[in-house]
Protein backbone atom coordinates (compact mmCIF):
# COMPACT_ATOMS: atom_id res chain seq x y z
CA UNK A 1 0.00 0.00 0.00
CA UNK A 2 1.40 3.45 -0.88
CA UNK A 3 2.23 5.88 1.90
CA UNK A 4 0.79 9.33 2.54
CA UNK A 5 3.14 12.35 2.36
CA UNK A 6 3.71 12.13 6.14
CA UNK A 7 4.91 8.55 5.85
CA UNK A 8 1.79 6.93 7.28
CA UNK A 9 0.09 4.19 5.26
CA UNK A 10 -2.46 5.80 2.94
CA UNK A 11 -6.00 5.06 4.19
CA UNK A 12 -8.57 3.71 1.76
CA UNK A 13 -11.52 6.12 1.73
CA UNK A 14 -14.92 5.36 0.29
CA UNK A 15 -16.61 8.58 -0.84
CA UNK A 16 -20.39 8.75 -0.52
CA UNK A 17 -21.14 11.39 -3.13
CA UNK A 18 -24.77 11.98 -1.97
CA UNK A 19 -27.85 12.20 -4.17
CA UNK A 20 -27.90 15.99 -4.43
CA UNK A 21 -24.22 16.27 -5.34
CA UNK A 22 -24.56 13.53 -7.96
CA UNK A 23 -27.66 15.06 -9.54
CA UNK A 24 -27.17 18.80 -9.02
CA UNK A 25 -23.54 19.70 -8.32
CA UNK A 26 -21.06 16.93 -9.30
CA UNK A 27 -18.18 19.40 -8.97
CA UNK A 28 -18.47 19.03 -5.18
CA UNK A 29 -17.70 15.34 -5.60
CA UNK A 30 -14.62 16.11 -7.70
CA UNK A 31 -13.50 18.68 -5.11
CA UNK A 32 -13.87 16.04 -2.39
CA UNK A 33 -11.72 13.57 -4.31
CA UNK A 34 -9.05 16.21 -4.91
CA UNK A 35 -8.84 17.24 -1.26
CA UNK A 36 -8.84 13.67 0.04
CA UNK A 37 -6.02 12.73 -2.32
CA UNK A 38 -4.08 15.83 -1.27
CA UNK A 39 -4.55 14.63 2.31
CA UNK A 40 -2.82 11.37 1.39
CA UNK A 41 -5.83 9.11 0.92
CA UNK A 42 -6.64 6.50 -1.68
CA UNK A 43 -10.18 7.39 -2.78
CA UNK A 44 -12.84 5.16 -4.32
CA UNK A 45 -16.43 5.95 -5.27
CA UNK A 46 -18.35 2.66 -5.05
CA UNK A 47 -20.80 2.26 -7.92
CA UNK A 48 -23.19 0.36 -5.65
CA UNK A 49 -23.85 3.40 -3.47
CA UNK A 50 -27.37 4.79 -3.35
CA UNK A 51 -29.31 7.28 -1.26
CA UNK A 52 -28.37 6.98 2.42
CA UNK A 53 -32.07 6.59 3.26
CA UNK A 54 -32.44 9.79 5.27
CA UNK A 55 -35.62 11.10 3.51
CA UNK A 56 -37.39 7.79 4.06
CA UNK A 57 -36.17 7.54 7.66
CA UNK A 58 -37.31 11.07 8.51
CA UNK A 59 -40.71 10.46 6.90
CA UNK A 60 -41.43 7.23 8.74
CA UNK A 61 -40.56 4.86 5.89
CA UNK A 62 -38.63 2.57 8.21
CA UNK A 63 -38.44 -0.51 6.00
CA UNK A 64 -37.35 1.46 2.94
CA UNK A 65 -34.75 3.32 4.98
CA UNK A 66 -33.39 0.11 6.48
CA UNK A 67 -33.08 -1.48 3.07
CA UNK A 68 -31.06 1.46 1.81
CA UNK A 69 -28.95 1.41 4.97
CA UNK A 70 -28.03 -2.24 4.43
CA UNK A 71 -27.03 -1.50 0.85
CA UNK A 72 -24.80 1.42 1.88
CA UNK A 73 -23.21 -0.62 4.67
CA UNK A 74 -22.37 -3.46 2.28
CA UNK A 75 -20.87 -1.03 -0.24
CA UNK A 76 -18.67 0.87 2.22
CA UNK A 77 -17.62 -1.51 4.99
CA UNK A 78 -14.50 -2.70 3.07
CA UNK A 79 -12.93 0.79 3.38
CA UNK A 80 -10.92 2.27 6.22
CA UNK A 81 -13.20 5.31 6.26
CA UNK A 82 -16.49 6.49 4.78
CA UNK A 83 -16.34 10.23 4.02
CA UNK A 84 -19.30 12.41 3.00
CA UNK A 85 -19.45 16.04 1.77
CA UNK A 86 -22.66 16.50 3.74
CA UNK A 87 -23.28 16.68 7.46
CA UNK A 88 -26.84 15.43 7.15
CA UNK A 89 -25.97 12.27 5.20
CA UNK A 90 -22.94 11.61 7.41
CA UNK A 91 -25.12 12.09 10.48
CA UNK A 92 -27.66 9.63 9.12
CA UNK A 93 -25.01 6.93 8.79
CA UNK A 94 -23.09 7.71 11.96
CA UNK A 95 -26.00 8.22 14.34
CA UNK A 96 -29.18 6.82 12.82
CA UNK A 97 -28.05 3.61 11.11
CA UNK A 98 -27.25 2.03 14.50
CA UNK A 99 -30.61 3.26 15.78
CA UNK A 100 -32.58 2.06 12.75
CA UNK A 101 -30.97 -1.40 12.69
CA UNK A 102 -30.69 -1.90 16.46
CA UNK A 103 -33.10 -4.83 16.42
CA UNK A 104 -31.31 -6.69 13.62
CA UNK A 105 -28.79 -9.16 15.05
CA UNK A 106 -26.90 -9.40 11.77
CA UNK A 107 -26.86 -5.78 10.65
CA UNK A 108 -26.70 -3.90 13.96
CA UNK A 109 -23.00 -4.65 14.59
CA UNK A 110 -22.19 -3.87 10.95
CA UNK A 111 -24.02 -0.54 11.25
CA UNK A 112 -22.06 0.34 14.40
CA UNK A 113 -18.76 -0.57 12.77
CA UNK A 114 -19.46 1.63 9.76
CA UNK A 115 -20.71 4.46 11.97
CA UNK A 116 -17.41 4.46 13.86
CA UNK A 117 -15.45 5.19 10.68
CA UNK A 118 -17.87 7.65 9.05
CA UNK A 119 -16.94 11.34 8.84
CA UNK A 120 -18.13 14.57 7.29
CA UNK A 121 -15.35 15.64 4.93
CA UNK A 122 -14.14 18.81 6.64
CA UNK A 123 -14.08 17.05 9.99
CA UNK A 124 -12.13 14.19 8.42
CA UNK A 125 -9.59 16.49 6.77
CA UNK A 126 -8.86 18.38 10.00
CA UNK A 127 -9.51 15.91 12.80
CA UNK A 128 -8.25 12.70 11.18
CA UNK A 129 -5.73 13.79 8.55
CA UNK A 130 -4.49 17.11 9.94
CA UNK A 131 -4.84 18.55 6.44
CA UNK A 132 -4.19 22.17 5.51
CA UNK A 133 -4.70 23.42 1.93
CA UNK A 134 -1.52 24.75 0.33
CA UNK A 135 -1.23 27.32 -2.42
CA UNK A 136 -4.89 28.32 -2.45
CA UNK A 137 -5.90 31.93 -2.94
CA UNK A 138 -9.16 33.74 -3.52
CA UNK A 139 -9.54 37.50 -3.43
CA UNK A 140 -13.04 37.73 -1.94
CA UNK A 141 -15.03 38.27 1.21
CA UNK A 142 -17.04 35.36 2.53
CA UNK A 143 -19.33 34.33 5.34
CA UNK A 144 -20.12 30.87 6.70
CA UNK A 145 -23.41 29.16 7.58
CA UNK A 146 -23.33 26.19 9.96
CA UNK A 147 -25.71 23.56 8.63
CA UNK A 148 -27.83 22.03 11.38
CA UNK A 149 -26.91 18.34 11.06
CA UNK A 150 -23.19 18.94 10.69
CA UNK A 151 -23.12 21.29 13.66
CA UNK A 152 -25.50 19.54 16.06
CA UNK A 153 -24.98 15.89 15.19
CA UNK A 154 -21.28 15.88 14.24
CA UNK A 155 -19.81 18.96 15.95
CA UNK A 156 -18.56 20.45 12.68
CA UNK A 157 -17.82 24.07 13.55
CA UNK A 158 -14.16 25.00 13.90
CA UNK A 159 -12.93 22.69 11.14
CA UNK A 160 -14.29 24.60 8.09
CA UNK A 161 -13.15 27.91 9.58
CA UNK A 162 -9.67 26.55 10.16
CA UNK A 163 -9.46 25.31 6.57
CA UNK A 164 -10.78 28.56 5.11
CA UNK A 165 -8.26 30.56 7.14
CA UNK A 166 -5.53 28.93 5.01
CA UNK A 167 -6.93 30.42 1.76
CA UNK A 168 -4.87 33.51 0.97
CA UNK A 169 -6.88 36.65 0.22
CA UNK A 170 -10.17 35.27 1.53
CA UNK A 171 -11.58 37.51 4.25
CA UNK A 172 -14.29 35.88 6.35
CA UNK A 173 -16.97 37.97 8.03
CA UNK A 174 -19.20 36.85 10.87
CA UNK A 175 -22.77 35.84 10.05
CA UNK A 176 -25.29 36.69 12.78
CA UNK A 177 -27.23 33.54 13.53
CA UNK A 178 -24.76 31.35 11.64
CA UNK A 179 -26.01 28.39 13.69
CA UNK A 180 -29.70 29.07 12.96
CA UNK A 181 -31.53 26.77 10.52
CA UNK A 182 -31.86 28.00 6.94
CA UNK A 183 -35.37 26.55 6.68
CA UNK A 184 -34.57 23.65 4.34
CA UNK A 185 -34.63 20.71 6.73
CA UNK A 186 -35.01 18.08 4.02
CA UNK A 187 -38.73 17.28 3.75
CA UNK A 188 -39.54 20.07 6.26
CA UNK A 189 -39.57 22.64 3.44
CA UNK A 190 -42.12 20.52 1.58
CA UNK A 191 -44.36 19.85 4.57
CA UNK A 192 -44.23 23.40 5.96
CA UNK A 193 -43.42 25.69 3.01
CA UNK A 194 -44.67 28.92 4.60
CA UNK A 195 -42.56 28.42 7.73
CA UNK A 196 -39.58 27.35 5.64
CA UNK A 197 -39.86 30.44 3.46
CA UNK A 198 -40.05 32.76 6.47
CA UNK A 199 -36.96 31.17 7.99
CA UNK A 200 -34.86 31.40 4.82
CA UNK A 201 -36.02 34.99 4.24
CA UNK A 202 -34.56 35.96 7.63
CA UNK A 203 -31.41 33.99 6.85
CA UNK A 204 -30.97 35.74 3.49
CA UNK A 205 -31.34 39.15 5.11
CA UNK A 206 -28.68 38.24 7.68
CA UNK A 207 -26.34 37.07 4.92
CA UNK A 208 -26.79 40.32 3.01
CA UNK A 209 -26.03 42.36 6.13
CA UNK A 210 -22.55 40.82 6.30
CA UNK A 211 -21.58 42.54 3.05
CA UNK A 212 -19.86 39.32 1.98
CA UNK A 213 -19.53 38.35 -1.66
CA UNK A 214 -19.66 34.62 -0.99
CA UNK A 215 -21.83 32.39 1.19
CA UNK A 216 -20.13 29.13 2.14
CA UNK A 217 -21.53 26.07 3.87
CA UNK A 218 -21.07 22.31 4.07
CA UNK A 219 -24.41 20.95 2.88
CA UNK A 220 -25.71 21.33 -0.67
CA UNK A 221 -29.36 21.19 0.39
CA UNK A 222 -28.92 24.22 2.63
CA UNK A 223 -26.92 26.03 -0.04
CA UNK A 224 -29.56 25.42 -2.72
CA UNK A 225 -32.25 26.76 -0.41
CA UNK A 226 -30.31 29.89 0.52
CA UNK A 227 -29.06 30.47 -3.03
CA UNK A 228 -32.61 30.29 -4.34
CA UNK A 229 -33.86 32.84 -1.84
CA UNK A 230 -30.88 35.17 -2.42
CA UNK A 231 -31.42 35.00 -6.18
CA UNK A 232 -35.12 35.81 -5.80
CA UNK A 233 -34.19 38.81 -3.68
CA UNK A 234 -31.84 40.02 -6.40
CA UNK A 235 -28.84 39.61 -4.11
CA UNK A 236 -25.32 39.55 -5.62
CA UNK A 237 -24.11 37.02 -3.00
CA UNK A 238 -22.79 33.84 -4.64
CA UNK A 239 -23.01 30.44 -2.95
CA UNK A 240 -20.43 27.65 -2.90
CA UNK A 241 -19.83 24.47 -0.96
CA UNK A 242 -16.81 25.15 1.25
CA UNK A 243 -14.76 22.37 -0.32
CA UNK A 244 -15.15 23.97 -3.75
CA UNK A 245 -13.25 26.99 -2.40
CA UNK A 246 -10.69 24.78 -0.66
CA UNK A 247 -10.07 22.90 -3.89
CA UNK A 248 -9.67 26.11 -5.91
CA UNK A 249 -12.92 25.57 -7.80
CA UNK A 250 -14.71 28.83 -7.01
CA UNK A 251 -13.96 30.33 -10.42
CA UNK A 252 -16.96 28.78 -12.14
CA UNK A 253 -20.74 29.18 -11.80
CA UNK A 254 -21.98 29.42 -8.23
CA UNK A 255 -24.80 27.23 -6.93
CA UNK A 256 -27.99 28.32 -8.67
CA UNK A 257 -26.11 29.91 -11.57
CA UNK A 258 -25.66 26.79 -13.69
CA UNK A 259 -27.07 26.95 -17.20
Amino acid sequence: MPNAPDGRPAPRVGLLVTCLVDAIRPRIGFAAIQLLEEAGCIVAVPEAQTCCGQPAFNSGGTEAANGLARQVIAAFEPFDYLVVPSGSCAGMIKLHYPEALAGDAVWAPRAKALAAKTFEIMSFLVDVRGYRPEGRSLAATGTYHDSCAGLRELDVHTQPRRLLAAVAGLEMTRLDGADVCCGFGGTFCVKYPAISNAIVDEKAAAIERTGAELLLAGDLGCLMNMAGKLNRRGSPVRCFHTIEVLAGMADGPAIGEEA
